[in-house]
């Protein structure tokens, strides 16, 4: 759970570069090489079936050990503990259960439109997506840029605590250093899920 989850912390960051191309006034020359290649490059798509598998089990593994906790007490202390546990550990799995919603939606209007299993008009004679396009008319609608904003910060919360957690859970926390990594959690928290939350608003409110 914790190596996943470092793991797909990292493909954030890549996901994310290519995204901020989308902001490139090149009429999307930048983000439609970039998503060409990802889309062509036999070594990445090796990559993304272990990168949805990663998601998959992640996911799988989250919904197991939430269920191994509820049933390790059904029923709740009359008082609650005094020890220190931080809030949004406890919503781990609602928190989680929102990003898992936001996957679904995103690979509808992505993924599974370059795997054909979604129909979209906006392809090439070739047969290759039109990513570029798909994306400014999807961010071009205040309801969908709405959600994806507040989905990212959602998955900001989420974030924040599972970087912390996944240390912790490897064993590598220290009280030496666990400062350094609540402040790199939570700078990363905030700056990777507002570099996604920048490109929705620029759609809709300077092109």
């Amino acid at each position: 759970m914790a190596f996943l989850g470092l793991f797909l912390m990292i493909f954030l960051v890549v996901h994310l570069g290519i995204n901020l191309c989308l902001l490139r006034d090149d009429g999307g020359a930048w983000f439609s090489a970039a998503a060409h290649f990802m889309g062509t490059n036999y070594i990445v798509k090796v990559f993304e079936i272990g990168l949805f598998a990663g998601f998959i089990i992640h996911i799988l593994f989250g919904i197991i050990l939430q269920v191994q906790n509820w049933m390790a007490r059904p029923v709740r202390y009359l008082v609650s503990n005094k020890t220190y546990t931080p809030i949004l550990s406890k919503y781990m799995i609602y928190t989680g259960g929102i990003v898992l919603v936001f996957l679904i939606i995103h690979f509808m209007n992505f993924y599974f439109i370059k795997l054909g299993w979604v129909a979209n008009p906006n392809v090439s004679a070739e047969g290759e997506p039109r990513f570029y396009i798909i994306a400014q008319e999807l961010f071009a609608k205040p309801l969908y840029s709405i959600l994806y904003i507040v989905l990212f910060i959602v998955l900001g919360f989420h974030l924040n605590q599972a970087f912390q957690a996944a240390w912790q859970t490897l064993g590598l926390n220290h009280p030496r250093y666990n400062t350094c990594i609540r402040r790199f959690g939570t700078f990363y928290a905030i700056i990777v899920p507002l570099g996604f939350i920048i490109i929705p608003i620029y759609f809709l409110l300077i092109r």
